[in-house]
């Protein structure tokens, strides 16, 4: 909204600051973060007395968790409203991308709610089926993969790139928009998956969000794209702003969910932020990267599938109890040793995906 005030420049003022997406994105973290300390503390009140008993707790679950009963949840409402004012106040609204992904973000946020509200309201951890979820995030999913296919430059159209090499690129065709679906249903799910823990899922998330967005400004910067020999995006960079915002908004999010968490992040953030995740992949055409970049939630989501599938086939479990991070804990891992080592991975995965950019 903010940019349009590039219009008033006549070159080295301040108004030719709003020209940058650098300055923005800045702005747009700042923004995201200050809104977080201030409506944080609101916003968690608010919550406990609307929600009285809080979240759930899952009556299998580790004993650890008994002692979290009373925490409201929903948090996810912090990141989400911070992430919506700054994006609108410092992207810019004609650029297609960041209307893609907002779309998916939002999208995914009103399923995680209905999910959350159902879940509070019953005080049970069933919530809205599993059925419907996957459903209405499959038609999201699909939507966004479409547009994305049509705003995507002719050359790139229901293409796949795969990283390290330079001009490889496989022509899906129709199955570009299945296959953006799995990825954008599968990112949700696994960083739903991974939020089992305080703190566990929010900062791996902020730090895929940063790398994609170092990603996104780069494929949308042609000089960068030469020189590095990857696919030219032209306007994706503007999704920096969006990724700032949401990094700004986790942090300040963080700030309370840090252990002992006073609100917990609920599928509204969860689901919301995967399906972010997801939809940046698919409008930046690096959704391979996004598996190295996130691939501490590619490992939750594989040890919820590992272990259904061989209990089912065996009637005996993998894992002490899934997803892993569960394991661990059963295993006596303290809850912040888990947590922290699992940011560590996260980083380590970050770091290797951005590497993919220049091994060509």
């Amino acid at each position: 909204m903010l940019y349009w005030l590039s219009s008033l420049s006549e070159g080295g003022d301040l108004f030719n600051l709003f020209r940058y997406i650098t300055f923005r994105a800045g702005a747009a973290f700042f923004t995201a973060l200050v809104f977080g300390f201030l409506f944080g503390q609101p916003l968690i009140n608010f919550l406990r007395r609307k929600q009285k008993k809080g979240q759930p707790i899952r009556d299998d679950g580790p004993q650890s968790h008994f002692a979290k009963a009373g925490t409201p949840t929903m948090g996810g409402l912090l990141i989400l409203s911070a992430l919506l004012v700054s994006t609108l106040l410092w992207a810019r609204l004609d650029n297609p991308y960041i209307w893609i992904v907002l779309f998916v973000t939002y999208s995914f946020g009103l399923i995680g709610f209905a999910d959350d509200y159902a879940k509070v309201t019953k005080q049970n951890t069933k919530g809205v089926s599993s059925r419907m979820r996957m459903l209405l995030g499959l038609l999201i999913a699909a939507f966004a993969g479409g547009m994305a296919a049509y705003v995507h430059p002719a050359e790139l159209t229901n293409q796949l790139a795969f990283p390290l090499f330079k001009n490889a690129l496989f022509n899906l065709g129709w199955f570009f928009v299945p296959f953006a679906m799995i990825v954008v249903v599968g990112a949700a799910n696994a960083v739903n998956l991974t939020d089992g823990l305080d703190g566990l899922a929010v900062m791996p998330v902020m730090i895929a969000a940063a790398t994609l967005g170092v990603i996104a400004y780069i494929v949308g910067n042609f000089n960068f794209t030469e020189y590095l020999g990857v696919h030219y995006v032209p306007g994706t960079g503007e999704i920096l702003i969006f990724t700032a915002a949401l990094i700004g908004g986790g942090l300040g999010f963080l700030w309370y969910n840090a252990p002992p968490a006073a609100v917990f992040m609920g599928d509204t953030g969860s689901l919301a932020l995967g399906g972010a995740l997801g939809a940046i992949a698919v409008v930046t055409k690096h959704e391979i990267v996004l598996a190295i970049v996130g691939g501490l939630f590619v490992v939750e989501a594989l040890s919820v599938i590992i272990q259904v599938a061989y209990f089912k086939r065996t009637g005996k479990r993998v894992f002490l109890m899934a997803p892993i991070h569960h394991h661990f804990e059963k295993k006596g891992w303290a809850e912040p040793q888990i947590v922290i080592r699992f940011w560590i991975i996260s980083l380590i995965l970050a770091l290797i995906g951005l590497a993919t950019l220049k091994v060509r």
